[in-house]
């Protein structure tokens, strides 16, 4: 029997999320979030065909705007389970610039190909992983912890490069994005398997696996999931770790396409990366989020991007159209949060 106040806890091998509110991460509405996206993705892509079918509704530039989604589609893979933790990172784009500067610098003086790419991996996660620590132990806001260590981040890929480009050695890193021969069994560059790869793999991991449900939990209510066990402080490093990781290796790909290293570079991509998650159904408040959605959404940005280049838009237009697309998503995430009662 059990009294007020003397409430028992589930032991930690079946600790879960608590169960959600009832009609919001239950409705059919949160679950497929992403539908909206992909329809949206569809009729787009109807419109820009039909205004410059003869260049934009070709294999080709399907093919090209794939790979040009890659970047934004690795990095923001992290960023969804950042998203779905609650919090947020805004320096993706200098950990991505600082990649680029690591795995250039050791190129060029001499090292292993598949060496470099490790160690601006390990490297990039570690800037994660004093996020994460910084937020947890701290409890200071994710978007001021990741707000100084954007400045810190850029600052040190400047400093390492001695704020200039790195001029790298060809390697087989730089065909990771390049185009494919024609009749290649491969279809798509390297580089786009491994995105949709870790893309079933964070997937699964979200889906099937005890982290994930953990991140979910903490996202819905963080004091209810540490009430039924989870130990809330190692998932939140965690996450942001892997989130970096992830950036890292969208910098890897960023490497690739640019075949130097740039300690300027991707300035402004935390917002896309993020933009990619809203759009693909993630909240904000967290809680939701899905990694096929997150596709979708950074798909559908880089449709928008190139659409709006073939028909003609001046690029300040495209940059209203895109913070158009981000205020109304974030808007019906709210509506749609007031409607479920959440």
């Amino acid at each position: 029997m059990t009294t007020a106040g003397n409430t028992p806890r589930p032991s930690s091998a079946s600790a879960g999320p608590p169960p959600p509110p009832a009609g919001r991460s239950t409705s059919w509405l949160a679950r497929y979030s992403w539908l909206g996206p992909l329809v949206a993705l569809l009729v787009l892509y109807v419109v820009f065909a039909a205004l410059r079918g003869e260049t934009f509704a070709t294999i080709a530039n399907l093919k090209t705007m794939i790979r040009q989604t890659t970047t934004v589609g690795i990095a923001a893979l992290g960023m969804t389970l950042v998203i779905i933790l609650g919090g947020i990172d805004i320096s993706v784009g200098s950990t991505v610039a600082l990649t680029t500067v690591v795995i250039a610098t050791l190129l060029r003086s001499g090292s292993d190909p598949l060496v470099a790419a490790l160690a601006g991996l390990v490297v990039a996660a570690l800037c994660g992983l004093f996020n994460g620590a910084l937020i947890s132990s701290l409890r200071v806001p994710p978007f001021i912890v990741t707000l100084g260590a954007m400045g810190i981040i850029r600052g040190a890929a400047k400093g390492v490069a001695h704020e200039q480009k790195i001029d790298a050695p060809l390697s087989w890193l730089n065909d990771l994005l390049a185009e494919v021969g024609r009749g290649s069994w491969l279809v798509f560059p390297v580089g786009v398997w491994v995105m949709l790869l870790m893309a079933l793999l964070f997937g699964a991991v979200l889906r099937y696996t005890r982290f994930g449900r953990h991140v979910f939990a903490i996202g819905s209510n963080e004091e209810a999931a540490r009430l039924c066990g989870v130990r809330v402080a190692p998932v939140k490093v965690s996450v942001y770790a892997i989130a970096a990781a992830m950036a890292g290796l969208a910098g890897l790909m960023q490497f690739s396409r640019l075949t130097v290293g740039d300690p300027t570079v991707a300035m402004g991509l935390e917002l896309d990366v993020i933009a990619a998650v809203v759009i693909g159904g993630g909240s904000l408040s967290g809680g939701e989020g899905s990694i096929l959605g997150t596709l979708v959404g950074a798909m559908l940005m880089t449709e928008i991007k190139t659409g709006s280049t073939h028909v003609g838009l001046a690029m300040w237009i495209q940059e209203i159209i895109t913070g158009v697309i981000i205020v109304f998503a974030v808007g019906l995430d709210r509506l749609r949060h007031r409607r479920l009662g959440g």
